[in-house]
This record gives structure tokens, sequence and C-alpha cells, in this order.
């Protein structure tokens, strides 16, 4: 089975990480699937991305193609894992403006953040925004 929904995930964010590895765990369906945007020889122009951008904010692929970015992302990945009805409250109108600008200021420092938090990585990927 395909997955409905595959991640691009960083697996040297540890707050990525531990999202994507929770979501498996409880999708069990095996519909969300997660591509490791760190691994060696992972190419983001395959899904028409440049490798900054992919780095910058967490990108998603629908099973027809389609990307999705950011908070939409996130929501389509709980969805597909069977927990969107969790994800839901950030995606009504007042709320998916807070939701959206809060994920955007955390795209922004998940790097800094991940280093309190003992991420380990090498310069090229660290320096990526």
């Amino acid at each position: 089975m395909t997955a409905a929904f595959t991640l691009l995930y960083d697996s040297k964010c540890p707050f990525c990480k531990l999202e994507v590895e929770w979501l498996q765990k409880r999708d069990g369906k095996g519909r969300l699937g997660a591509i490791d945007i760190a691994a060696e020889g992972f190419d983001a122009e395959q899904f028409g991305l440049s490798k900054e951008l992919v780095h910058a904010r967490l990108h998603g692929v629908k099973a027809d193609g389609t990307v999705l970015e950011g908070m939409v992302a996130i929501r389509a990945a709980w969805s597909a894992a069977g927990l969107g009805w969790l994800m839901a409250p950030t995606g009504w109108p007042v709320l998916r403006w807070f939701a959206d600008l809060g994920y955007i200021i955390f795209a922004r420092y998940r790097v800094p953040l991940g280093r309190l938090f003992g991420r380990r990585c090498n310069e090229d990927a660290c320096s990526i925004r």
C-alpha cells in the first residue's frame, strides 16, 4: 500500500524526529510515510523544492504528488495517521491564523531550539534557513 501522505522531515531535528516517530507508532493502517531530508542522497528537486526551502519548513506529499507546506502538511500528516481530529481545531478560521503563525515562528527558530535539546549537526545542514 502506498502512503496516503508522506512527510519530508529532518531526522536531525529532535522535534521533527519525535513527531514523526510518534505519529508512525499510532498509524495503524500504514497511511503515513516519511522521508528523511537529512539522509545522504536526498534530492529536494524530485519534489520541485530547493534544498533551502525543504529545510526551512516542513513539507509533505500527497499520494497524487501535491506538495503541502507548514501547518497544512502537519494537519495532513496527523489526518493520515488517523489523528486528524486532534489537529482539526488548528484549521478553524480564527485558530488557524494563530496556529499558522506559531508554526512559522517555530520553523524559523527550530535549529537554535534543537541545539538546546541536543541537536548535533554539521555546518552545512545547520546553516540552511
